[in-house]
This record gives structure tokens, C-alpha cells and sequence, in this order.
């Protein structure tokens, strides 16, 4: 991707604001945060983000007349990279700022932006998301939590009452509101008849209850829906239409956004790569031929990266496109996990410390193992590509 010189002084600009403002009281947050490490200093970095909100830093890619920046693409990567090579926090408001904010801008009505973009944008507010459940984690279609509207009286407009249960919930614990994808026809079946619902997390009928993962902490959560309950109007596009919205989401999760994710993983390997020269670990040739591929997969995966964000989402493949940039991305990192495994050897079996002190190669390791199932699974990205793709015949459905 060509660089303007706007471009390169927009870059000049970023790198310099968060080189002057990860200092003080924030300096101790470098690194802090981010997949398998989200309980870490978590209302520090919520102060962090609203710091970073406050001089102009988040909403990049929104257009102006909705509080973003109108930033361009080149200059969205370039936010991600320096954000990254800086070092800073991982930000509690990316759910709402990277997957709810865009999905509202495209899709929900005057009213809803006036009321949900603003707070997402300043981190007054802070989402999660509604997709997962039990008996519909990879095939996402199959949900069964239901909502049914209530009439109201005069003009309040009735409400939806939602049960059922969500599983695999990011941040839950944290968030204010939930956008659910939840049955609203009975009798439905499949994408007919879901509706992209916007509900409330602080109210009785919400139970939130942590998922204690293999790295001890518990980031993912079950959420428990028993006649909660959301205004009428706070549904996003079409009553029944919610399968196209939600895919929309999808589509934006595997983004821009995943350029700054890349610059940490770059990060994560030279580590290792400085390791196993630590260990003597380099002397072995099957160790060194797979650091070697290990980086030539990350090349490929950036360069890939950068040609489907290019294309935008009217360009050719933009149908598959992300389904294997998730498939690039999820798997290369498990490698990553497994590699450092081998390259620590025996060590890697015991912990720091006790009871269950882990190094950060061992959590990358454990969490590394949910790579290839959230966000979508790779059964479910390989059907996509199969069938959108290859024009192969549709995969039997319950």
C-alpha cells in the first residue's frame, strides 16, 4: 500500500502523540491487555482509551458528520501499525468502537446513531457481543434465543423480551449494552427471522457468569437472557433481517483492524526468534526451518491482508475474502504457540511459579487454542469458501 505524503505525516503525527502521552501515569500500561490478558489493569486502560478518545484517536475510519476522523484506509493501517509498534494498551473499546459504531453508521437509523455513536466514540459506553451460543457457536444461523415484542401503551413503543442463553461473550463481565442475534419469528429457520437487537447489560434479567479458561483468567463469559428486556425501536435495520446485519459485522470484525494485530504477532516472533538463539534452541535445523516459515507465513499474510482491504468490499473475492484472512491469521498463530512450545523444550511443561504462575509463552500456547474457533470457526470458514467461492454444493444443515 503506496504511501502519501500526507499519509507519512499523519504517521509522524500518531507516533509522536503516543511516544509524549504512554508516559506518567500510563507508562506502566505497555503491553497490557489484549487476547488471554484482558483482566489485566482493566480501568486503568479504560482510562487510557477515554485519554486516547479525548485528543482525537478513536472513530478513525468514521465518516465526519458521525464524530470520526474521515481517515482513509492507507491512514487507518498506519494507526493500527504505530498503535501497535508502540506498545500501547490493549483498548477496552474496540467492540463498540471497530464492530458496533460501523454497523450502525451502515445500518441503523438516525435516532440509534444520535444515541450509541457518541458514547462509543468518547469510551463512555462499552459493548459485547451477542452471537454465540451452545447449540449455535460455529453455525452462527442456528441460534435459538428468541425475543418477542411487547405492546406498549401510547407512544412508548412496546419492548423486546429476550431468553435464552449466549456463550463464548468477550467482555461481558464489563459491558454496558450487548447487540444480540436473536429469533424474533417463531418458527423461524436458520437466517430467516433473527433480528439484530441492541439490549441493555445492567438490568435484572442479565446474568453474567465467567468462563474460567486454561490460562486462568476469564475474558469469554455465558450470558443468560431470562425476559430481559429492550425498547422496541432498538432494533437494527429490519425486523427478521438481522442475519444480513450481523454478517455485516462479521465482515468489519476481520478488517482494518487486523494490520495492528499482524504488527503484533511480527512482535511475538522476533521474540521467539531471539529465544531460541537464547536457548541454543536455533542450532536445530527443524527448529530454524520453521522460524523461517513462521515468518514467510506472516509476510504472506500481511501481503494478503492489504490486497482484500484494497479491493474494499465490492472487489473481486470480497465474499470470501475474510473468511481467509480468519483462516490465514487463526492458524498461523496457533503454529506461533506450538513453535514456542518446542523451542523452550521441557521448561515449557512447568510454571513460573504457584499455584499456576504462566510465562507469556505458555499463555500464548493455551489461549492460541481458541484462535481457530472464535471469530467463526475454520469448519465454518472453509464451508464459506467452499460455497461462495468454488461454487461447491451446500453443506447439509439441521
Amino acid at each position: 500500500m503506496l504511501s502519501s505524503p500526507q499519509d507519512e505525516q499523519f504517521r509522524r503525527d500518531i507516533r509522536e502523540w503516543l511516544a509524549g502521552n504512554l508516559t506518567g501515569r500510563f507508562a506502566a500500561l505497555l503491553d497490557a491487555g489484549g487476547p488471554g490478558r484482558e483482566h489485566e489493569a482493566h480501568a486503568e486502560r479504560l482510562a487510557w482509551n477515554r485519554h486516547l478518545a479525548a485528543a482525537g484517536w478513536t472513530c478513525l475510519g468514521w465518516p465526519p458528520e458521525h464524530g470520526g476522523r474521515g481517515a482513509t484506509l492507507a491512514q487507518q493501517v498506519i494507526f493500527y501499525e504505530e498503535y501497535a509498534r508502540s506498545r500501547a494498551p490493549a483498548r477496552v473499546g474496540y467492540l463498540g468502537e471497530e464492530l458496533l459504531g460501523p454497523t450502525l453508521i451502515a445500518f441503523g437509523t438516525p435516532a440509534q446513531q444520535r444515541r450509541f455513536l457518541q458514547p462509543i466514540k468518547a469510551v463512555e459506553e462499552l459493548w459485547c457481543q451477542g452471537y454465540s451460543e451452545p447449540g449455535a457457536g460455529s453455525d452462527l444461523a442456528a441460534v435459538s434465543t428468541s425475543a418477542r415484542l411487547v405492546k406498549g401503551e401510547g407512544e412508548a413503543g412496546g419492548e423486546w423480551v429476550i431468553t435464552g442463553q449466549k456463550v463464548w461473550t468477550s467482555l461481558a463481565a464489563e459491558a454496558d449494552w450487548c447487540f444480540v442475534l436473536a429469533r424474533t419469528e417463531p418458527g423461524s429457520r436458520r437466517g430467516a427471522g433473527l433480528s439484530y437487537l441492541l439490549v441493555p447489560m445492567r438490568q435484572q434479567g442479565v446474568t453474567v457468569r465467567p468462563i474460567r479458561q486454561p490460562t486462568c483468567t476469564s475474558e469469554f463469559n455465558e450470558v443468560f437472557f431470562d425476559d430481559a428486556r429492550t425498547h422496541a425501536s432498538l432494533v437494527v435495520g429490519e425486523v427478521g433481517d438481522g442475519w444480513r446485519v450481523a454478517r455485516a459485522t462479521l465482515a468489519i470484525e476481520r478488517g482494518v483492524a487486523t494490520l495492528g494485530q499482524q504488527v503484533g504477532f511480527e512482535r511475538e516472533l522476533r521474540r521467539l526468534v531471539e529465544l531460541a538463539r537464547q536457548t541454543g534452541a536455533s542450532g536445530d535445523p527443524l527448529l530454524r526451518d520453521r522460524l523461517a516459515r513462521a515468518w514467510i507465513g506472516l509476510e504472506a499474510l500481511r501481503a494478503h491482508a492489504l490486497r482484500t482491504l484494497a479491493a474494499g468490499p465490492a472487489g473481486p473475492g470480497a465474499a470470501t475474502g475474510p473468511s481467509v484472512l480468519k483462516l490465514l491469521w487463526s492458524r498461523w498463530h496457533q503454529d506461533l504457540g506450538e513453535l514456542a512450545m518446542d523451542v523452550l523444550g521441557a521448561p515449557s511443561m512447568v510454571a513460573r511459579g504457584a499455584p499456576y504462575d504462566l510465562d507469556d509463552w505458555q499463555r500464548l500456547f493455551l489461549f492460541s487454542r481458541a484462535d481457530t474457533i472464535y471469530g467463526g470457526s475454520d469448519e465454518i470458514q472453509r464451508t464459506i469458501i467452499a460455497e461462495r467461492a468454488l461454487g461447491l454444493p451446500r453443506a447439509a444443515r439441521a
